[in-house]
């Protein structure tokens, strides 16, 4: 298939053949972002623009743009004006802006499609019964049968990029509606699957299967008055541990435990804000938990609020638990109390429910949590705050709802119920696995009955997409080679499910500005919740001392920010919408001051993740091996932008 390539580059004659050229070609339009284009696999880099061939280079290689005569592009990895040689234009596809798509799980919904032309998808997008014209299509698909309009299909299991890199750039975008309201992003993209996962011998997804682990952390609060469940976590863990060794499965399922209370320089007297007791694997039978967990009490003293520190809990069973070993991915909360806010004094992390949702997600955890309707929690008047911050912190986007489970009254009985039923859930599917009982074709049905609740059918719709997950890792399942197309990043038939998450794949540089604009904004922003005049005025002067023609800016109170031009050009024309970019100042004064405070909240919380972001080595991904460290680049997620 021929790839039809965007245009629209300033033509210029070369410049003279050197190892090194001045700056790369600036993008139409923009005053700060260079020209840039991705390699597709037909791809030669020449060492003269005459050259009748050249040396192989990766598929999706980014290179930048020094010159450009119409048909061969003088190139460098990076723009420090080192140049790699030159590429013929009509093998490379421009990269306008720098974002990409990673698939979600596709399990409990329909496989995407990707299709020739914007038209094709359109007509299923307007059609009035979209299913009616999808359903046929992916009939053909899984009889492996062509589809008029359709150049590939999302695979079947789950490709995690963070094992097996792969790009889908975007390339063009539209936002629309489908015929019942809902709205759709429609994409174009391209993929070539950057290197080839590695494969392992297994004879078909049954036997992948069989090696499936589990692991399971429970979160739980030990501040005091939370005694009871403490004991009955315990009496859980014993009673699952003690089965699972006698159906010789404890090489299988893990259970580990995390314990928090709130800050110890507000109180000394807690001891500790978290603590492992516990990690997965580090004991495997009934004597070993006793031990471990022995010393597991609550608090001896009160904490200073009635909110303790559940996001420092979280965070520490994201981070200090090595989850790589394990398919399936679960932490339970257990609390009565909401969690300390991360822009609050007390909090150890920094972090709120939306950084640590996206944090399990990238991570595949699975996050649940039991919320204790206890009397002193409806005294404090702290169940409807802490039942929107585990919704947030629980949501779960393969099955698109919240594993949040509210325990009236908080009766230690009914807990127990839960729990239990919760681990017996999570322990029968790895047995079923492990005697390769489970086909992973779709997700297995729940009879609605008295004795299977929502939390057993959420477990098990999860359990299906942590199964789809972990045969695309051990069976090496791969994107397409090549293609360009359209997708769109819902369901077609389920609108509610998004079958991609776009990301934006900043520099580090970007992401340092990112974070010094986010801060001065912030900063203004406190200023302005006492004086809303004195918000913008400030950050007209922040504009001005980037450069910004001070004439050209307006005194108007109708100013927007993102008119002020703070936030990078890279950020602009990204397929999102900001919220704080259609800020101006007089919806700023109309504001009440919980909304203006949750707006500070947020740009705290925000700078908090670009700072963890920074500071993850692991996630940095080069997009030319030839470029200099400093172009490697992070995905971020369109919805942790300002």
């Amino acid at each position: 298939m021929k790839l039809k390539v965007l245009t629209g580059a300033v033509l210029l004659t070369f410049a003279i053949n050197s190892a090194y050229a001045d700056t790369p070609l600036l993008m139409e339009g923009k005053s700060s972002i260079y020209q840039r284009v991705l390699t597709t696999p037909s791809c030669r880099l020449k060492a003269k623009s005459d050259d009748k061939d050249g040396k192989v280079v990766d598929a999706f290689s980014r290179f930048y743009v020094y010159a450009d005569d119409g048909k061969t592009l003088k190139v460098g990895p990076d723009d420090t004006g080192k140049l790699s040689g030159y590429l013929n234009k009509d093998c490379t596809i421009d990269w306008k802006m720098q974002t990409a798509l990673m698939f979600t799980n596709p399990a409990n919904r329909n496989r995407a499609l990707i299709f020739k032309n914007k038209e094709n998808l359109q007509n299923i997008v307007e059609a009035k019964d979209p299913k009616a014209l999808f359903e046929p299509m992916m009939k053909k698909v899984a009889a492996k049968e062509n589809v008029d309009g359709v150049v590939s299909v999302e695979p079947e299991h789950f490709v995690d990029y963070k094992k097996q890199f792969y790009l889908l750039p975007i390339l063009d975008f539209e936002e629309t509606m489908f015929d019942d309201g809902n709205y759709v992003r429609e994409l174009k993209i391209a993929s070539v699957t950057k290197q080839e996962g590695k494969k392992v011998n297994v004879s078909n997804e049954q036997n992948a299967l069989k090696t499936f682990k589990a692991a399971v952390v429970f979160v739980i609060d030990s501040s005091i008055s939370m005694q009871p469940y403490i004991d009955r976590t315990k009496e859980t863990i014993s009673a699952i541990t003690k089965t699972i060794k006698e159906q010789k499965l404890s090489d299988s399922v893990h259970f580990a435990l995390v314990s928090f209370r709130s800050n110890i320089k507000a109180t000394p007297g807690l001891e500790y804000t978290s603590k492992i007791y516990v990690k997965p694997g580090e004991a495997t039978d009934e004597k070993h938990f006793k031990e471990k967990l022995n010393t597991l009490n609550q608090a001896k003293v009160s904490s200073k609020y009635f909110d303790e520190d559940s996001f420092a809990g979280i965070n520490t069973a994201l981070e200090q638990v090595d989850w790589s070993n394990y398919g399936g991915r679960y932490i339970v909360l257990i609390t009565d109390a909401g969690g300390i806010k991360g822009s609050d004094k007390l909090s150890s992390t920094g972090l709120d429910a939306r950084e640590l949702k996206v944090e399990a997600a990238h991570k595949g955890v699975a996050v649940y949590a039991m919320h204790l309707l206890t009397d002193s929690g409806k005294r404090n008047g702290d169940h409807e705050k802490a039942k929107s911050q585990y919704k947030e912190l629980t949501y779960n986007d393969t099955i698109n709802k919240s594993l949040y489970y509210p325990v009236n009254a908080g009766d230690v009985k009914n807990f127990g119920k839960k729990i239990d039923e919760l681990a017996q859930n999570i322990t029968n599917q790895v047995k079923l696995l492990a005697f390769g009982k489970d086909a992973v074709g779709a997700a297995p049905e729940v009879p609605a009955d008295n004795e299977n609740t929502q939390m057993q059918q959420d477990t098990v719709a999860l359990g299906h997409a942590m199964q789809l997950a972990y045969l695309g890792s051990k069976l090496g399942t791969k994107t397409p080679d090549f293609l360009s197309g359209w997708i769109a990043d819902r369901d077609l038939i389920s609108h509610g499910q998004a079958t991609s998450t776009p990301v934006v794949l900043l520099t580090k540089g970007e992401l340092s500005s990112l974070k010094d604009v986010t801060s001065k904004i912030l900063d203004s922003a406190n200023q302005g919740i006492l004086e809303p005049e004195d918000m913008f005025n400030q950050l007209r002067s922040v504009a001005v001392s980037m450069g910004r023609d001070p004439n050209s800016i307006s005194k108007e109170s109708t100013l927007k920010l993102g008119e002020l031009g703070l936030l990078g050009e890279y950020l602009d024309d990204l397929p999102y919408k900001s919220k704080l970019q259609e800020l101006d100042e007089d919806t700023w004064s109309s504001m009440g001051p919980d909304e203006q405070n949750q707006t500070v909240e947020d740009l705290e919380n925000k700078l908090r993740y670009y700072q963890q972001c920074n500071d993850d080595a692991t996630r940095w991904v080069k997009l030319n091996k030839d470029e200099d460290s400093s172009e490697a680049v992070y995905p971020i997620p369109l919805e942790v932008l300002p």
